[in-house]
């Protein structure tokens, strides 16, 4: 695990619960996750961590799940997503950089897969860069395997947010490109 945060509106509807974990061997070029990549001494275990997220926050509307590389934790993430369903009886999204078609290939990332409401498929590109809908690129896939969430849910979200946590740490979340980051923070003249 790197980081979670709960009451955030930009990962999915609803005010939601988002948990990003730690590794990934895919290396994105332009990734907006970049300290997510290598793998540190951060971890939990799967039911301790659910009971930690669902008492931080009781009332999410959901959880999303990023990285790093979910599927690379695919049997951790399948134990998670079937526990937050069964807990709190809401949804779960999961933002991979595999492709549809490499999910489908590997047993353990489809099962994690189908444990979730909604997977965003595919590598980021920079090229092809359009930071909207909960897809850093257009090449990126919506695959919505319950009815849980529909195309208008997840197309309509700002960019980014900052998070300030209880101990004043500020996260910046999102799928926001770093030109709209430094023109939002930057400072505005008064004038």
């Amino acid at each position: 695990m790197h980081d979670w945060v709960t009451g955030s509106r930009v990962n999915g509807p609803g005010s939601r619960t988002v948990i990003w974990v730690q590794g990934c061997s895919l290396g994105c070029p332009g990734c907006f996750n970049p300290r997510t990549h290598e793998v540190h001494a951060t971890s939990a275990t799967v039911a301790s961590l659910l009971l930690e997220l669902i008492a931080a926050d009781p009332n999410a509307e959901g959880l999303t799940i990023s990285g790093g590389e979910p599927l690379e934790q695919p049997d951790a993430i399948a134990e998670l997503a079937t526990g937050w369903r069964a807990a709190t009886g809401t949804g779960v999204i999961i933002l991979t950089g595999l492709t549809w078609e490499e999910i489908e290939q590997d047993p353990a990332a489809r099962e994690a897969a189908r444990q979730t409401d909604l997977v965003i498929a595919g590598r980021y590109n920079e090229r092809l860069r359009i930071g909207e809908g909960l897809r850093g690129s257009s090449n990126k896939t919506y695959h919505f395997l319950t009815d849980e969430y529909r195309i208008d849910q997840v197309t309509n979200l700002p960019e980014f947010e900052a998070v300030i946590g209880k101990d004043g740490t500020v996260h910046v979340t999102g799928v926001a490109g770093s030109d709209s980051l430094t023109q939002a923070l930057r400072p505005q003249s008064s004038a």
